[in-house]
């Protein structure tokens, strides 16, 4: 595949703008009801954890995604072959040319071409996904005594995760979110910190290269003096969008245009994101 000119006026053009986000949150502070403050007609939410309770009023469609090979195939619909890869690979042109075969007349592919925004719900599931995926395949068992390997396993998750989640970053014309669960860690010193909860180290050490954005949702509160201050039994949600917060939380803001902590609005932070400036 021959490479193109990408122009300044195609950059920002509404298919050239496009935005890649992690939003990470602890259990229960609404991740999945974000998708209420995104356009129902503009969005397609893949649900891999079957948690859309909490959103069962919402005007959008989801489709349930019960495998990794399921998310991997609805991944290559999304974001078309990948021209680099292997021609017999996953995410090739032959790939892709199957899957569309599979789908053919189920009406899933038009649904995917026509939302602009992708909400995957969540990964920390997809990678839970991935991890038994992966325990079924050779290079998980030894070679030489045929048991369970599980360095092969966890090599072979972060290799597959990565790779889904880079060819939904490359999909063009496509705003992707990924949304998962963030934990709170005490190590052995008792100082605690807080991480995204993924299967494997891989993976998450690597998706805040790969994504635009990385933010953390949580519960805050104001101190006397009208700051914003960490406090897991309040009620009041805040996105922290900058890394180096005083919070101490993970994030990352590749466009520069957020503040440390914004409303826990996804449509009115990707317009704040993608505003042409001036």
């Amino acid at each position: 595949m021959a490479v193109r000119i990408i122009t300044a006026d195609e950059r920002l053009s509404s298919a050239g703008n496009k935005t890649s986000v992690a939003i990470f949150g602890p259990p229960g502070c609404g991740k999945t009801s974000l998708l209420r403050t995104l356009p129902a007609d503009k969005t397609a939410c893949l649900d891999l954890e079957a948690g859309m309770k909490s959103v069962q009023d919402w005007k959008g469609a989801s489709i349930p995604v019960r495998s990794f090979a399921d998310f991997r195939d609805l991944a290559v619909l999304i974001g078309g072959p990948d021209p680099a890869v292997d021609p017999n690979a996953f995410y090739s042109a032959q790939h892709h040319q199957h899957v569309r075969s599979i789908y053919a007349g189920s009406g899933v592919e038009e649904f995917l071409a026509a939302m602009p925004i992708i909400f995957v719900d969540s990964i920390t599931d997809l990678t839970r996904q991935a991890m038994a995926f992966a325990k079924q395949q050779p290079e998980a068992f030894s070679e030489r005594t045929g048991k369970p390997d599980v360095r092969g396993a966890y090599g072979l998750l972060g290799r597959e995760v990565i790779q889904a989640l880079k060819h939904l970053q490359h999909a063009p014309g496509k705003t992707v979110i990924f949304v998962g669960v963030l934990e709170k860690v005490t190590d052995e010193f008792n100082a605690t910190s807080w991480q995204p909860q993924m299967e494997g180290s891989k993976a998450g050490r690597e998706l805040p290269g790969i994504v635009d954005q990385v933010i953390s949702m949580h519960l805050f509160s104001r101190d006397a003096e009208g700051n914003w201050q960490l406090d897991e039994k309040a009620a009041e949600r805040r996105l922290v969008c900058r890394s180096g917060n005083p919070f101490g939380l993970p994030a990352k803001d590749r466009s520069g245009r957020l503040d440390v902590t914004e409303a826990p609005d996804l449509g009115t932070l990707l317009s704040k994101i993608n505003r042409i400036p001036a």
